[in-house]
């Protein structure tokens, strides 16, 4: 199997069967060696590239074609979003190629009828690509940034209407950039400056976060996994944003701390560190596989004060009846804030996910805060972007917890001072804050 082959069957099995990207990827690359080392970059680049950009593809598609692409037999709409990728985006790939090889997957995946139409239409297509009817910006904003920048038309209107056009473009343009990769030093073990050097003296070039202090991001490609610092536990991968969220709660050495939506461990790992891995902190999760990732992270790190509990965060009360100093509510969520590191995520949203996410999210905090001692702190935090999820799942709260109160100088906390410190809440967006979409609020129940 080629790398086109390999990653047509990935692209099916995401648009046509809901597979996850990453996770088909990496099993089908490990049941096929390719010959050719660079087959595998190809393979990762068309996948993720024709995944991303399928909106775009098939707004073109549905120009030159007929049936029009939601018609066409599933196989032949993704040969033809793959071979469409490869002449509007690789410049590296001859013309020639991406024709030739889309006809050979129609060859084996269809009859004679498709792989003429595949061919036919590809061929259209070059010939006049660059007469394509590009929406207007101006009268049409809208359906610009849908088709330009390839997102669900319902997520494109949410972001122009609420930020307006000029950061609505900025945010979908920074979701289609590659994501930085950002790691976090274990100050357990090393210190961020001793970690950099490391790194240097293999050639990999780093730069400092200028908000957190334990973070870098790697500006060379590399395998995470094959790094000596990384099997020592020198760090653990972890965006930049994210690592916010512990030096927000504050945790101290010594204190008990409750982490209800814990899983993979990124935020679990990172309060040990702040408490010197002193003191006890209890992580839940309602996935098995996701407690074993917080299992294996805090082994390699070095972290011992963690318990790991397969628990439902909507339901601690029942069994938890001792109050922690501080519990964070790190709540699943739509996921709007990181859709960069996820090109198959923007298709598979929609506002019904968020009303119903809503629900769970307020589920989750009320009964987390059953948990939070007098005087103690509870942080809410997601990795997404909406009001509803954010801000009025907050101001809900407060409404029916009059013990509760936002902590109103996030500058005590976070590493770095910022405007936004003085509400009691931040919500961090790539446009204002060059970070993927964060939010965080931190609260206080009355002694």
């Amino acid at each position: 199997m080629n790398a086109r082959q390999l990653a047509l069957k990935v692209i099916y099995q995401v648009n046509e069967e809901g597979a996850f990207a990453n996770l088909a990827l990496d099993k089908i690359l490990l049941e096929n060696k390719l010959a050719n080392p660079k087959d595998k970059g190809l393979a990762t680049e068309l996948v993720y590239g024709s995944i991303k950009y399928r909106g775009y593809l098939d707004w073109v598609l549905d120009q030159f074609a007929k049936p029009k692409v939601k018609n066409m037999a599933p196989w032949i709409r993704n040969i033809l979003r793959l071979g469409l990728y490869q002449l509007l985006f690789l410049d590296k790939v001859p013309v020639s190629a991406a024709i030739n090889e889309s006809v050979k997957l129609a060859k084996k995946y269809g009859h004679p009828g498709t792989v003429k139409f595949v061919n036919g239409v590809l061929r259209n297509i070059e010939r006049n690509k660059d007469n394509l009817a590009i929406p207007d910006v101006q009268k049409s904003p809208v359906e610009y940034l849908s088709v330009i920048f390839s997102f669900p038309q319902w997520l494109a209107k949410m972001w122009v209407e609420k930020y307006g056009v000029k950061n609505a473009l900025k945010l979908a343009d920074y979701f289609n950039q590659p994501s930085p990769l950002w790691i976090r030093a274990n100050t357990l073990k090393i210190t961020s400056d001793e970690l950099c050097e490391k790194l240097e003296k293999k050639g990999i070039k780093t730069v400092k976060s200028s908000k957190a202090p334990e973070g870098l991001e790697i500006l060379d490609s590399v395998e995470i996994g094959k790094l000596e610092e990384f099997r020592q536990g020198y760090f653990t991968v972890q965006d930049e944003s994210s690592m916010l969220v512990s030096h927000v709660v504050a945790p101290q050495s010594g204190q008990v701390i409750l982490d209800v939506c814990s899983g993979p461990g990124g935020k679990t790992s990172h309060l040990a560190q702040l408490m010197g891995n002193k003191g006890r902190i209890l992580a839940f999760d309602v996935h098995q596989h996701r407690l074993k990732l917080i299992q294996d992270t805090c082994r390699r790190l070095g972290i011992t004060n963690v318990e790991t509990i397969l628990k439902d965060a909507r339901f601690l009360s029942q069994f938890i009846h001792e109050p922690a100093d501080a519990v964070l509510v790190d709540a699943p969520c739509s996921g709007l804030g990181v859709l960069g590191r996820r090109p198959d995520a923007r298709w598979r949203k929609s506002p019904e996910d968020i009303r119903e996410l809503q629900i769970i999210q307020k589920e989750i905090i009320q009964e987390a805060a059953k948990l939070v001692k007098p005087g103690g702190t509870l942080v809410y935090s997601t990795c997404t972007t909406t009001v509803e999820e954010n801000n009025q799942v907050i101001e809900d709260f407060l409404a029916n917890n009059k013990e509760f109160y936002l902590d109103k100088d996030l500058n005590k906390y976070l590493p770095y001072q910022t405007e936004e410190g003085s509400q009691g809440w931040i919500q961090f967006l790539p446009f204002i804050h060059n970070t993927d979409g964060f939010f965080i609020a931190r609260m206080k129940r009355r002694k």
